[in-house]
């Protein structure tokens, strides 16, 4: 009886001690799990740089926010690259700390930060040619911004982007896309390609733009809503453009109210999307597509002043409700990096080559016509065409728009007898600029970058801009300034 009551007494303190261990262990592992949980997220456990920084600076924001803004105001609304301020300096500004909280008030401390990240962000690298696809989407009515449904309708603004890092041919290059270009979508028909997005988001975009350019890759899309771009030139204090006419238009129906005199002004941001969407008869989208690159450039050398700087980190918090995408954080970084690296003079920009339908109810449907476009199609979206023949016209041969930008009209006369006399039998005469110049600048329109070096070669003078800025029907606009001789 005695070695029962013993042996029960041993089995009761045996099962108390086992409840002991048990309530010890699951509190031990009350305690370790969120430390675990912290080492997952700590930068030491992801290893990557971007994640190493984000922590340090202690941002409140997502990462891919931080860095997508990032790239967003200094890559794409800037005119895509060209400036190294606009684009590194919101790279380590604390988006929602003063400098005085993120202990950043001392100069040697920025430079600290900042040189830290320039040795970061050199280990990205871009190594093969990457095309985007950047959408300006039409403001949808009540929806919230940043929410999905404002990224739902049609878009008012089309570019491929093409980042090409070969090393003899390091290039930005912008191919605009008329919104009114007809395209085909499956069970939709003919439509045109800004109902693309409408229909089928981005996704749908891409794979139509694809296809209307030989079934060019797409790698990745940048979405933002137009009322993002008015926002942003308020933010930057306006931007500076050449109105090149009066824009007078009013239209109850969609609320528009434009009225725009002529002449270099600073735009705000209501005036800058007016200037931008401004529709005049008898080129359809065309001359807005020419607008839309003047104010890209008026935006790159607006983000270059150093007054602008400062408000750099409250232009990335901006942002972030008006822009989605689909990039990753090491495309970002790798971007970032080639700009850094990208000479000024490398950015090109030029239109998708194509006709108005005279035959269709639409006037302002805009088709395709790549007809000696294969170079374009190489160097704008990287696609090689069998059967499509290059262009080989002669340089003589090239239609060659001649415009007076000075108050001698007899400059524009003595420049086609110029031209005539060289034996360029297309050189024709087109209004004149309103903007006086000082210097003659020859505008490469289709693209034809060498064609518009061998003009220089033959003049000894000019620049040259590769842009669709100038005549429409021409391939290079010489604009004459007063230092034609």
């Amino acid at each position: 009886m005695v070695k029962q009551i013993q042996g029960s007494k041993q089995n009761r303190l045996t099962k108390q001690k086992i409840k002991q261990k048990i309530k010890k262990l699951s509190s031990q592992r009350t305690i370790k799990e969120p430390r675990a949980n912290i080492v997952r997220n700590s930068p030491s456990s992801t290893g990557s740089i971007p994640s190493q920084l984000y922590y340090r600076l202690g941002l409140s924001i997502p990462r891919w926010l931080f860095w997508i803004l990032t790239i967003f105001v200094g890559l794409t609304l800037s005119g895509l690259l060209v400036s190294t301020l606009a684009l590194w300096t919101p790279l380590w500004s604390g988006t929602d700390k003063t400098e005085e909280e993120l202990g950043w008030a001392q100069n040697d401390r920025k430079q600290s930060i900042a040189g830290e990240l320039w040795r970061n962000i050199s280990e990205y690298k871009l190594t093969q040619p990457m095309n985007i696809l950047v959408l300006g989407v039409e403001p949808v009515p009540d929806a919230v911004d940043g929410s999905p449904e404002s990224f739902t309708a049609q878009s008012d603004t089309m570019l491929m982007v093409r980042f090409n890092p070969e090393k003899d041919n390091k290039t930005v290059r912008v191919l605009s896309i008329p919104r009114d270009t007809m395209i085909a979508i499956p069970e939709k028909g003919l439509t045109k390609v800004s109902k693309a997005n409408a229909d089928g988001g981005a996704v749908l975009a891409a794979r139509m733009v694809s296809r209307t350019l030989s079934n060019a890759p797409i790698h990745r899309y940048i979405r933002i809503s137009t009322n993002g771009l008015q926002e942003l030139v308020d933010q930057l204090g306006g931007v500076e453009v050449f109105v090149p006419q009066p824009m007078v238009y009013q239209d109850a129906t969609s609320g528009l109210d434009i009225n725009l005199v002529s002449g270099w002004q600073t735009l705000n941001g209501k005036q800058a999307l007016d200037f931008a969407r401004f529709r005049e008869q008898g080129t359809g989208d065309l001359g807005r597509v020419q607008r839309q690159q003047a104010l890209l450039v008026g935006l790159r050398e607006r983000l270059l002043s150093p007054s602008v700087l400062p408000k750099l980190p409250q232009l990335t918090r901006m942002m972030g409700k008006y822009l989605d995408t689909n990039l990753k954080v090491e495309e970002i970084m790798a971007l970032v990096n080639f700009s850094l690296n990208l000479e000024q003079d490398k950015l090109q920009m030029t239109m998708l080559p194509g006709t108005f339908s005279r035959l269709s109810r639409d006037p302002d449907s805009y088709w395709l016509n790549l007809t000696g476009k294969a170079q374009l199609l190489d160097e704008y979206v990287g696609v090689t065409v069998g059967g499509l023949k290059p262009d080989k016209r002669s340089l003589t041969s090239l239609k060659i728009a001649v415009q007076n930008a000075t108050s001698n009209s007899q400059l524009a006369k003595n420049a086609i007898a110029y031209f005539q006399q060289r034996g360029f039998t297309q050189a024709y005469p087109v209004a004149d600029w309103a903007d006086d110049r000082s210097s003659t600048k020859i505008i490469v329109q289709k693209g034809n970058l060498e064609a518009g070096e061998q003009i220089q070669q033959t003049l000894g003078f000019g620049t040259v801009e590769v842009s669709a800025t100038g005549d429409l029907e021409s391939d290079i606009t010489i604009r004459i300034g007063k230092d034609w001789r």
